[in-house]
């Protein structure tokens, strides 16, 4: 099999992300202080994969390729590639072909994540030569996803969002194809979202004879396109941290696994882990308690958070209950107003979730 080549799909709108989306990649969001699409790249990396496409669209291209830069402090050699319109992944792959040519490659959906990275599966499919092969992992809903039905080892049936599923096996958002892919994509029609789907393309390699593998995962895999798949995905990699403190304690204590990066102070607080304080931040008469990343730049002053996300240069400050189970955009500013009248008063951007409990 000639030089395996990679394609990562970053141009979604992230429309169920909004507000963090209106001015901000959804791929750039990060998780464990970590853009969730530089989780793919190192990914590409470790599997010994050297030249990348990234797919942008127009009003985000611009943000994910200041992110990411060249690729070069991934070891790889990213070339960006325009999708003009969000018409499907089989229209992304056919977007993609002129940098793909004649190569086997793997596509990675860029607002995914998979704990144990894609080395194996490349493996895998450098050894097995098949015409192509999908992840899948059992899912308790399957109706929500695209759903294989397997026969005697090989894929025989891909259906998008089955009503009924025949099988709880969901596709994971990795896939790996030979140049096949593009005749079956081509000779696919729009779907009722008006979509080329990657599904309807693999259905055509099945049906035309060709050999496509399923490969199962074991470890666990997030779409990060929800706020609590976010979170999640943020609790799972939080797990796995090592736990070091380069920054300045003074009268305050961390408890368990705990990353405090150069640069952040704590004064008088408790950060008890799994959690991660990004570097320049200010922690001040505060806890902050498991499951949470703060980003670079922040102040937290009197108030208590945990399972939560806060992105960088924003501030919390006097707050009566503690905040859980949140992500926090970029320069958010959060505090108690004058104690009387007692009133709420918001601003709020479109599609936000404001719950008061």
């Amino acid at each position: 099999m000639q030089g395996l080549k990679g394609l990562i799909l970053s141009g979604g709108r992230g429309t169920r992300l909004r507000p963090i989306t209106h001015t901000s990649a959804k791929q750039l969001v990060p998780v464990a202080n970590k853009p969730v699409l530089f989780y793919g790249l190192e990914a590409m990396a470790a599997a010994g994969i050297r030249d990348v496409g990234v797919i942008i669209a127009p009003e985000t291209g611009e943000e994910i390729r200041t992110a990411a830069g060249n690729g070069s402090g991934f070891g790889l050699d990213i070339t960006y590639i325009e999708q003009d319109e969000p018409a499907g992944l089989a229209h992304a792959v056919l977007t993609a072909e002129g940098f793909l040519g004649n190569s086997p490659f793997v596509m990675y959906l860029g607002d995914n994540l998979l704990r144990d990275g894609i080395t194996d599966l490349v493996e895998t499919f450098r050894s097995e030569a098949p015409d192509a092969l999908i992840l899948l992992t059992p899912v308790p809903d399957p109706e929500q996803y695209g759903v294989a039905e397997l026969d005697n080892g090989r894929v025989a049936r891909l259906v998008e969002k089955p009503k009924e599923p025949q099988s709880d096996l969901a596709l994971v958002g990795v896939y790996m194809f030979t140049p096949a892919i593009f005749d079956a994509a081509r000779s696919i029609e729009p779907s009722w979202r008006n979509e080329l789907e990657i599904t309807d393309a693999i259905q055509t390699l099945v049906d035309r004879g060709l050999r496509v593998d399923p490969h199962i995962v074991h470890g666990w895999w997030k779409d990060t396109g929800q706020v609590q798949d976010i979170l999640e995905a943020n609790r799972l990699i939080l797990d796995d941290l090592s736990e070091h403190v380069d920054g300045e304690l003074v009268e305050s204590r961390v408890e368990g696994r705990v990353v405090i990066e150069k640069g952040a102070r704590l004064e008088r607080s408790t950060v008890r882990g799994p959690a991660i304080v990004g570097s320049g931040s200010r922690i001040t008469d505060a806890f902050v308690g498991p499951y949470t990343a703060i980003g670079r730049e922040v102040e937290i002053t009197g108030a208590e958070l945990e399972h939560s996300i806060v992105l960088s240069g924003s501030a919390i400050r006097h707050l009566e209950y503690r905040i859980e189970a949140s992500l926090i955009g970029k320069n958010v500013a959060i505090k108690r107003g004058p104690a009387l009248p007692k009133a709420y008063r918001f601003v709020v951007g479109d599609n936000a979730d404001v719950q008061i409990l």
